[in-house]
């Protein structure tokens, strides 16, 4: 028997798996990105925070919304991957020429989010002070 994923992926044509690395604490960024997604007319189905500092947020939202979604992960602080910023674009783009037809169709996306102290992130490279 498929599992619930390969379910979800079959149902839901615009089911999207994403990583992203973030340099904000995993227990606020999970709030501050279920806070968001609810405010953009989305629903998180289920959150999580690993101990090794990794995020995991499966949501979804009506695609009318998808440009909403998209800027408040950037928003958010996100760094996505390049495959995220094209699928996430591809949706946006996909969705604005067959408004009429798609826009209460359902996506939905599981984010993976990698999280690393600030200091880290800038670990080996020159810091600027201004």
């Amino acid at each position: 028997m498929p599992d619930k994923r390969a379910r979800q992926a079959a149902s839901i044509p615009w089911a999207m798996q994403l990583k992203a690395v973030s340099a904000e604490e995993p227990a606020r960024l999970a709030q501050m990105l279920t806070g968001a997604i609810l405010g953009c007319g989305g629903w998180v189905l289920s959150r999580g925070a690993s101990d090794s500092g990794t995020v995991t947020i499966l949501f979804e939202f009506e695609r009318q919304a998808c440009i909403d979604i998209y800027s408040v992960l950037i928003g958010a602080g996100l760094e996505l991957s390049q495959s995220g910023h094209l699928r996430i674009t591809e949706l946006c783009q996909c969705t604005r020429s067959h408004l009429e037809k798609c826009s209460l169709e359902i996506a939905s996306i599981e984010l993976e989010i990698h999280t690393y102290p600030v200091g880290s992130l800038h670990e080996g490279y020159p810091v600027r002070v201004m």
